[in-house]
């Protein structure tokens, strides 16, 4: 059986993998998945269901989208990230996921390099790949809370360089890029004609003095920017599988050429749904974001504890971190995270799956409850303490 080499060069996904491995275990600790222990807010529920009960789920939706959901995504892009923004210019995704691979697929051709800051998500790096493109991995400035590294991005162009991709809050370290960074990568792409391509799948959840900030905001970059958004994260819809990009009318219906053969649109009842979550109370989400920095903090204070196991950079956004294992064993962070399991009954994600710049580390995820992430530090500490 012939497989492609792009496929075939693919690891398997470390993050899955855990996941997997943590269901042959009874009574797990489970801090490796970035998935919200929260339900979806029942107002949103509703109106899928109302949707379903009007009979108006059962069709196609135009391929980019409803049109009174890409309504109310330009008010809210235009109220929160300050990006001017009309329906022609926005297209309703499969989760950010789908909008991020049109948006790839778009961007570049084979052989093509995309300039990704690292540790970043994995599955940034393997849409590059699946687009027979070159990933070019940019380590961030770990002692600098995983800082952008604007030097060493400058000197990683080159003549076959098209892109620059990111995700702000970072997947997996919580870092929130700066606006002034954010300045000097648009300085940069306008330079050398790059398209930036964004995930601010986070956007939300920022603590601290930081300030998310969307690189689409500034005005000369119109045409240079693919920003890729989700209701996974803001309204807890992991399983709806809803999201959206933003683009030039230019570049729209190229995306939309790849959007098509990926989805052909997102799931309609998926997209009433969003609708309500949109046009509905934001109480939720500021619940959501009060939660996950008490949950932050308590995780901090937990590794307070474990200073000679791990050292960690406070996270300024998401609801994830990314400590550094001081341990020699942790120099191999999937049979550490994979031994964490078994004798301690504790999933973690091993930093490994985030690029190269990921190993000796494993991100952690306190989008759960408090006595989730106290079960699993007793135990760690137990078993640390051996």
């Amino acid at each position: 059986m012939n497989i492609s080499n792009r496929v075939k060069q693919i690891k398997k996904s470390a993050i899955h993998e855990m996941t997997r491995l943590s269901k042959q275990y009874d009574d797990v600790a489970f801090l490796s998945w970035a998935k919200p222990t929260s339900g979806t807010p029942e107002h949103i529920g509703n109106a899928a269901v109302s949707a379903i009960n009007k009979g108006l789920t059962g069709g196609y939706s135009q391929n980019e989208g409803l049109p009174e959901l890409r309504n109310e995504i330009a008010k809210k892009l235009k109220r929160d990230n300050n990006i001017e923004a009309n329906i022609s210019q926005i297209i309703v995704t499969v989760g950010a996921i789908e909008g991020l691979a049109a948006a790839v697929m778009a961007a570049i051709d084979p052989g093509d390099e995309v300039i990704l800051p690292t540790p970043t998500y994995s599955t940034h790096i393997r849409q590059v790949q699946i687009a027979s493109g070159k990933p070019v991995l940019v380590p961030l400035i770990e002692e600098k809370n995983f800082a952008l590294d604007i030097q060493s991005i400058k000197e990683a162009i080159t003549p076959r360089t098209k892109a620059i991709m990111y995700c702000s809050p970072n997947n997996p370290t919580g870092t929130v890029f700066p606006e002034e960074k954010l300045r000097q990568i648009a300085e940069i792409s306008l330079e050398n004609n790059l398209m930036v391509i964004t995930d601010e799948a986070y956007e939300y959840f920022i603590y601290d003095d930081n300030k998310h900030f969307s690189i689409a905001s500034i005005p000369e970059m119109k045409k240079n920017v693919i920003s890729c958004f989700t209701f996974t994260k803001t309204y807890a819809m992991t399983g709806w599988r809803i999201g959206y990009l933003h683009a030039d009318e230019e570049v729209i219906p190229q995306i939309k050429k790849a959007h098509i053969p990926f989805a052909i649109c997102a799931p309609v009842v998926s997209q009433y749904a969003a609708l309500a979550a949109l046009k509905g109370s934001q109480n939720c989400v500021e619940e959501f974001g009060n939660h996950y920095l008490n949950m932050r903090n308590l995780m901090c204070e937990r590794l307070d504890k474990l200073k000679s196991v791990f050292e960690y950079q406070k996270p300024g956004g998401s609801y994830l971190m990314f400590p550094k294992i001081l341990l020699k064993e942790g120099k191999d962070s999937i049979s550490f995270c994979k031994k964490l399991l078994k004798e301690a009954r504790v999933s973690t994600t091993p930093g490994i799956a985030f690029g190269p710049t990921g190993e000796s580390h494993l991100r952690l995820s306190f989008c759960v409850s408090e006595e989730e992430i106290n079960k699993a530090f007793d135990r760690m500490e137990k078993y640390f303490q051996k």
